[in-house]
């Protein structure tokens, strides 16, 4: 099966081969062509080009995109999806004066969605996970990481990542799975924290690994969740099993998780909303991506990562939705793109690549995805008729998607 679209009113993200990520000054640029057309055979993009400069093709299909924009899909590196239940009660608490901290303090929090996780049957923690993840898909996502953690037992933490490897196996897009049995420390170990982490290190761990359940590592390094040492010494019991690091640092306190997370060569460091000097200058000159997770800012009325400083110190960035029940729940790249821009202060160039290409790059998928390249997966959005790419955060209560395509398949 072969599908051409032309009459392209601009085709964004066009990259050659072998570029996997673009850091600093790379993010102002955002290489497109205009009046162009895009060539698909089966699941593959097989060639692009202006419309000056179209080729004979035989194609099954031909669309004519006149007046809309097509760019790569949303590659989305840091999600809850899997998760029973909601806490829109917890929702209403905050309004009404409680801290997420005071919350988590009265039972509240992951500790609220790991026991409605623990009595749901695993069936139905499907369901409501596929209704999510097909919601996201026609938003424009089309790669994903989803994390455990809201298990916090062996059983529970298995259960999770069962359906996560249920979804990547059922749908079309990439679905990474990442363990995160270290997320919060559950009642039962309130007064003995060292045995939790014994827990998850020696029983759930190596259990994790054996089934193939997950090819990445998570931890919540912050105060009152897990401390730098415990970090540490989960991260090197990790990498025994392969596991490569995607950690939570930064999110309401700088404790030295960043330096951690790079000590481990970290795929990715996540959140980085409370920055510190010297959280710049060990990040400098590695392969570990920072993450920037605003819709949880705006959710929570917290800070939003230090964008600027980051990329003005030549770093990369990429930007997730953090899709979860407790801080953030809503997997809408679009609205993440739009709030960068506003609150950030991002270039709508820096933000489409912080969520293409970059966020690719945070799940090792930027060899495939995450660009209009030939020989990469067709995952691309299709626009309705709009202005400009600039539009598409300038509008954030807008659809502005006209469909999307997953392997060279609209969804």
């Amino acid at each position: 099966m072969s599908l051409l679209l032309t009459n392209i009113k601009e085709l964004l993200q066009v990259r050659e081969p072998g570029v996997l990520k673009v850091s600093g000054d790379e993010m102002k640029e955002l290489p497109s062509l205009k009046n162009a057309w895009l060539f698909i055979e089966n699941d593959t993009i097989a060639d692009f080009g202006t419309m000056d400069n179209l080729p004979e093709l035989n194609a099954d299909k031909i669309t004519d995109a006149t007046g809309k924009i097509v760019l790569p899909t949303w590659c989305d590196s840091h999600t809850h999806i899997v998760y029973a239940g909601n806490r829109e009660l917890e929702f209403a608490d905050r309004i009404n004066g409680l801290s997420y901290e005071e919350i988590a303090n009265r039972g509240g929090g992951i500790l609220n969605s790991a026991k409605t996780l623990q009595e749901t049957p695993e069936e139905e923690v499907y369901d409501q996970s596929a209704k999510r993840l097909e919601e996201v898909m026609k938003l424009g996502t089309g790669a994903v990481e989803i994390k455990s953690g809201y298990g916090l037992t062996e059983e529970a933490e298995l259960k999770m990542l069962r359906v996560i490897k249920k979804l990547d196996e059922n749908y079309a897009l990439p679905v990474k799975s990442t363990f995160l049995g270290a997320h919060a420390i559950p009642k039962e170990y309130k007064n003995d924290p060292d045995g939790y982490m014994d827990l998850v290190i020696d029983e759930i761990l190596p259990k994790v690994a054996e089934l193939k359940l997950a090819e990445y590592i998570d931890i919540f390094c912050e105060k009152g969740y897990f401390t730098v040492e415990e970090t540490n010494r989960l991260l090197s019991a990790a990498q025994k099993f392969g596991l490569k690091p995607k950690i939570h640092v930064n999110q309401f306190n700088a404790i030295g998780g960043v330096k951690a997370g790079v000590d481990h060569r970290a795929l990715s460091v996540d959140h980085l909303e409370v920055m510190q000097r010297e959280d710049f200058e060990v990040l400098k000159g590695t392969e570990t991506m920072p993450v920037a997770l605003p819709s949880c800012s705006l959710f929570l009325s917290i800070p939003y990562t230090p964008a600027r400083e980051i990329l003005d110190a030549g770093l990369p960035l990429a930007l997730a939705t953090d899709f979860n029940p407790g801080s953030t729940p809503s997997g809408n790249m679009n609205l993440v793109v739009s709030l960068a821009c506003i609150k950030m202060k991002m270039t709508p160039e820096e933000a489409i690549n912080a969520a293409t290409l970059n966020g690719a790059y945070a799940m090792e998928l930027s060899s495939t995805h995450g660009s209009i390249t030939k020989g990469k997966k067709a995952n691309f959005i299709v626009t309705k008729e709009i202005p400009s790419y600039t539009f598409l955060p300038y509008a954030f209560g807008t659809n502005s998607i006209e469909s999307v395509y997953i392997n060279g398949k609209v969804i």
